[in-house]
């Protein structure tokens, strides 16, 4: 490592701090509530890692997990999928 600074699993990238303390977190819902208010669906759900709020994904119209990083800055956010191990920083805008 010639830069001196800690790589990720994910390859060159750096480390991403803000996986460093995270605590488990419960779903605080099933799906994403400003979409079943609105009467809208997704195509996603993520969960906040600091607080458990539950959100549809960027990839759904109104993109409410990314609305709740701008207002809490809360980094990280984990796939609702069973199973899965897919989390996102938005912070560094990458996967980790």
């Amino acid at each position: 490592m010639a830069s001196g600074v800690p790589t990720s699993p994910n390859g060159s990238a750096p480390r991403c701090e803000h996986t460093d303390g995270l605590t488990p977190v419960s779903p605080r819902s099933r799906g994403c509530p400003a979409c079943k208010t609105r009467g809208d669906g997704w195509t996603a759900l993520r969960v906040c890692l600091s607080c458990g709020w539950v959100a549809c994904s960027d990839d759904s119209p109104h993109r409410h997990a990314l609305a709740h990083y701008r207002e809490t800055d809360h980094p990280l956010v984990a796939a609702m999928e069973p199973g899965s191990a897919w989390r996102w920083c938005y912070v560094h805008e990458r996967l980790v």
